[in-house]
């Protein structure tokens, strides 16, 4: 179980004070898929990045599964079954996609079928990348699906470091993908919450995904406006859109 007891995170701006974060509590289960959306700018990604310590809080706790990690560093969490794919995810060159998902694993001796299967459920063919270096002769999309390959190697069981009570954190996953890998992904979401391998915090814009969710938090100006199920949300998200766009609001009443 994941909980965040009073978070807040504030920056130096002039000679004030910013408000990123604001006094956000909550309680994520185990085995549930979350996702945070909301306006840009309005902290999602600080709040993700503050779980997996990439960011310190001003102030609050953080708890996974009872131990407070609030002061642990990344290496720690990562121990501790915590993972998170960037929105644009590092490049590495002189290093292979194979040796990348071996080094995820933990498995020295990582097989090529293992490799594939991870490679597929993210949309890319083994036999085209499994040599090619995490360099710039990568597009941005395929540097995005063979991270998130990487988490799901890192948390597989039997992969040397899985684990049952693992947490995924994804930060809009959907960015720069085509619409076929993009629905390999969604399908790959739905597999690892139905197998209930691992608790997910996706941060995504995307109504496929949020209609996954069992829980949708929607994050802006620093706290939680809204809270619940897709089926109660997205009407509040939608109607809230509309709301903030005077134009939109009157062409739908007049329809």
């Amino acid at each position: 179980m994941l909980e965040l007891k009073h978070i807040s995170y504030t920056v130096c701006e002039g000679d004030g004070q910013l408000g990123i974060l604001k006094d956000i509590s909550l309680t994520v289960d185990d085995n549930q898929l979350v996702v945070f959306t909301g306006p840009n700018g309005g902290g999602k990604t600080t709040l993700a990045k503050i779980i997996m310590g990439l960011v310190r809080p001003t102030s609050g706790q953080i708890l996974w599964n009872g131990q407070d990690i609030t002061d642990l560093s990344i290496t720690e969490r990562a121990r501790l079954g915590i993972s998170y794919g960037f929105q644009q995810p590092a490049r590495f060159k002189g290093l292979t996609v194979r040796k990348l998902l071996t080094l995820a694993s933990g498995d020295d001796h990582l097989s090529k079928d293992r490799c594939c299967q991870y490679l597929t459920r993210v949309g890319l063919c083994a036999n085209d990348y499994l040599d090619r270096e995490v360099d710039v002769s990568l597009s941005g999309g395929e540097v995005k699906r063979i991270e998130i390959a990487t988490i799901l190697a890192r948390q597989a069981p039997g992969g040397g470091r899985g684990r049952s009570n693992s947490l995924m954190i994804f930060d809009e996953p959907e960015a720069g993908i085509d619409l076929w890998s993009f629905a390999r992904l969604t399908e790959t979401f739905e597999q690892i919450h139905s197998a209930k391998a691992a608790t997910m915090i996706i941060i995504s814009h995307q109504e496929r995904i949020i209609s996954l969710a069992d829980e949708v938090i929607v994050v802006g100006d620093g706290t939680i406006r809204h809270r619940g199920a897709a089926a109660d949300i997205l009407p509040q998200i939608l109607a809230d859109t509309l709301g903030s766009c005077p134009v939109l609001t009157k062409e739908v009443g007049a329809l």
